[in-house]
């Protein structure tokens, strides 16, 4: 009866011991949350990428604008992006730019290839966007 006793003492005390409860939770928590935070990186690094992309387009329609031929124009807008690829701390290599005129519009399309970027080093455990990144910018030729 005694070792009874003795045994249930030692299960109530096992129960209402808390002392490792807090290493099992975070043990259940920790891959949650470096799923979240690998998934912020990445996105974090996607966005800075494809703003700095659009501003390269921004930049390089508004240079094109004094041109005075559609080669000239492309020239210009062309030469910016190259110019400040880097600026914007972009691989050079991996941009490139299209440059087009339809109905009194200039369009300059930039795009970078991202796949071998830091942000783009979560692929496997999170999903990200594509991996071009896209993105163009208009202006008006001529009188408005």
């Amino acid at each position: 009866m005694e070792r009874a006793n003795q045994k249930q003492t030692t299960n109530q005390r096992f129960a209402k011991d808390q002392s490792g409860a807090t290493a099992v939770e975070f043990a259940f928590l920790a891959p949650v949350l470096i799923f979240i935070m690998m998934g912020i990186t990445g996105y974090g690094g996607y966005f800075w990428m494809s703003h700095s992309v659009q501003q390269l387009a921004n930049d390089a329609a508004r240079a094109a604008i004094p041109g005075t031929t559609a080669a000239e124009r492309a020239s210009l807008a062309k030469g910016v992006v190259a110019a400040s690829a880097s600026d914007a701390q972009l691989i050079p290599a991996k941009v490139s730019t299209v440059v087009a005129e339809r109905d009194g519009r200039l369009t300059v399309a930039v795009t970078y290839d991202a796949a071998q970027s830091f942000a783009y080093a979560v692929r496997g455990i999170t999903p990200m966007p594509p991996e071009q990144i896209r993105r163009k910018a208009a202006v008006q030729l001529g009188g408005y």
